[in-house]
């Protein structure tokens, strides 16, 4: 009869939450989390109620908290970039919005990078790396030192690249600087202008679907009014764009600059630039199935208990 299986499983629930309360008890399971939010009486709908010598508002319904949706830590680019199209599609035409809701991603998976070069061998025709920047998704500098080229330096091209022989004092070397970039830029998304350069300075390929070129942007060139398909220099897009000066007078490139302004150029059109990247990507896998012995939970099942505990717990 129904009253007997209401029965049946009311005496299960309540073995398994004895064996729960034991397994916690013993340090075995971590212990469950209770909702902090109260519950709604009739206490929350009085017409007026007097808090610190003060009269409260009449509290009406109780609004239900916004839905945010946000992706792991763990989640991929491709997942990004989805997330990205599927926030345009549900409708949020507010630039603030879009922007919000690319902040709640993980912004700290997101760096963009320069490097400044100097020139090694005959007539230093070879371009080494001598500094290195690395900047967050706000721009703040995460990685700046200068390095020593494996190769003597004959050309420091101080005009453009703004080192000197005096910042080679506390250069550190090169395997040492690589080690240290590469460990920041693993599993991130890497924005950078002219990037290829930059990863050919480290002698490192970093994922192509984890790599944001802002001079390989049609969109970016567009919103500048500049030719598609014309090389346009970070300088110019920064000046269309952003409105700012960089890289002028005679003392050289900022690396901590240009990696910003590479940053800044990017959260501009992040959202339609991830989009159009969503559309290019390949169909999502299957999940994996999942393994239930895997599933913490069902080890609270009879089959999983030995004889000893059930017999000194209950």
């Amino acid at each position: 009869s129904p009253q007997g299986r209401s029965k049946k499983k009311s005496r299960k629930h309540q073995r398994f939450m004895e064996r729960r309360a034991l397994l916690e008890q013993k340090g075995l399971l971590s212990p469950r989390r209770r909702s902090q939010t109260p519950e709604a009486g009739p206490e929350a709908h009085t017409a007026l109620t007097e808090a610190n010598g003060t009269l409260a508002p009449r509290c009406g319904k109780v609004s239900k908290p916004k839905r945010v949706i946000t992706l792991s830590p763990s989640a991929s680019p491709d997942s990004i970039a989805r997330h990205h199209s599927v926030l345009l599609s549900q409708g949020n035409s507010s630039s603030k919005k879009v922007r919000t809701s690319s902040l709640v991603l993980r912004p700290g998976k997101y760096v963009a990078i320069d490097c400044e070069m100097v020139g090694t061998g005959p007539q230093g025709r070879l371009s080494e790396l001598a500094r290195c920047s690395v900047v967050s998704y706000e721009g703040d500098v995460i990685y700046d030192k200068y390095v020593q080229p494996e190769l003597p330096i004959t050309d420091y091209r101080t005009r453009w690249s703004g080192i000197t022989k005096q910042h080679m004092k506390n250069a550190i070397p090169f395997k040492v600087a690589q080690a240290e970039i590469l460990k920041i830029l693993k599993d991130k998304i890497v924005v950078g202008h002219a990037i290829h350069n930059d990863f050919q300075a480290l002698k490192y390929f970093h994922p192509k679907d984890r790599t944001r070129d802002t001079s390989q942007i049609p969109v970016l060139k567009q919103r500048a009014g500049l030719p598609v398909r014309a090389n346009v220099s970070l300088k110019n897009l920064a000046r269309h764009l952003l409105h700012k000066k960089i890289q002028v007078g005679c003392k050289g490139h900022s690396s901590v600059e240009d990696a910003q302004t590479a940053m800044e150029l990017y959260r501009l059109v992040e959202v339609q630039w991830e989009r159009e990247l969503a559309h290019s990507l390949p169909p999502r896998p299957p999940s994996p199935v999942t393994d239930p012995t895997a599933d913490s939970s069902q080890y609270l099942d009879d089959q999983y208990w030995p004889t000893d505990l059930m017999a000194s717990g209950l």
